[in-house]
């Protein structure tokens, strides 16, 4: 059974992206603050749920949230900032989303929430300055696979992972050939032959490898 909480007495908020490997498609994050009597058997990291399971849990964790949020960083961002600041600015923008202002904050893996270079001003969302001493005041504790350790992380996860997959079936309508409602944007042997064939899209991520090392294309 997942933990309600890491700091017990707090207003405390989960937070995850989804997408962080793929070549095309946003990476995506959520932020989710639960009600202290949340509970459910059934939830847990993501990766670990079939896609039935994660789409019946969304509705769930969406009703019992005190308050959510879902933020999509775009490829033009991510290949401007990487796509580790990318994962983390879209972490932040969650946060920021939020209705209530969270006293501390969960994060999935091993990365601060709040990193050299990750509050970047230059591209995407600009923060305030408001916006970068609401960040920096609030403590946070990364906690490696926190998203099987933690309600609130785990539903972050779910939310991430059903609002970036339902994006890629969107688009996917726009780019039918490279099959984005299967594979998501990650790097599939017919995700790349596509590539090959079709060239890139806007929606491709240029500074990752988008073809074997032994091809090249002209981006």
């Amino acid at each position: 059974m997942l933990k309600h909480y890491f700091l017990d007495n707090c207003i405390e908020a989960g937070t995850d992206e989804a997408g962080r490997g793929c070549i095309a498609g946003p990476v995506t994050a959520a932020a989710v603050l639960l009600s202290k009597n949340f509970s459910n058997e059934l939830l847990t990291d993501s990766k670990l749920l079939s896609e039935k399971n994660r789409l019946s849990l969304r509705p769930i964790i969406i009703e019992d949230a005190v308050s959510y949020s879902v933020t999509h960083i775009e490829p033009l961002i991510i290949d401007e900032i990487n796509i580790l600041n990318a994962s983390l600015k879209a972490m932040q923008e969650s946060i920021l989303k939020l209705n209530t202002i969270p006293q501390h904050i969960i994060v999935d893996g091993n990365r601060p929430l709040i990193s050299k270079g990750s509050l970047s001003n230059t591209i995407g969302r600009i923060y305030t300055e408001g916006e970068v001493e609401l960040l920096h005041s609030i403590p946070s504790t990364s906690i490696i696979k926190g998203d099987s350790k933690y309600l609130s992380i785990a539903a972050a996860s779910v939310l991430a992972k059903t609002f970036r997959d339902d994006y890629m079936e969107k688009i996917h309508e726009e780019f039918p050939m490279y099959n984005w409602k299967k594979n998501k944007g990650y790097p599939t042997k017919e995700h790349r032959a596509a590539i090959l064939k079709y060239g890139v899209t806007k929606y491709h991520r240029k500074t990752f490898r988008l073809l074997p090392e032994q091809l090249t294309l002209e981006i």
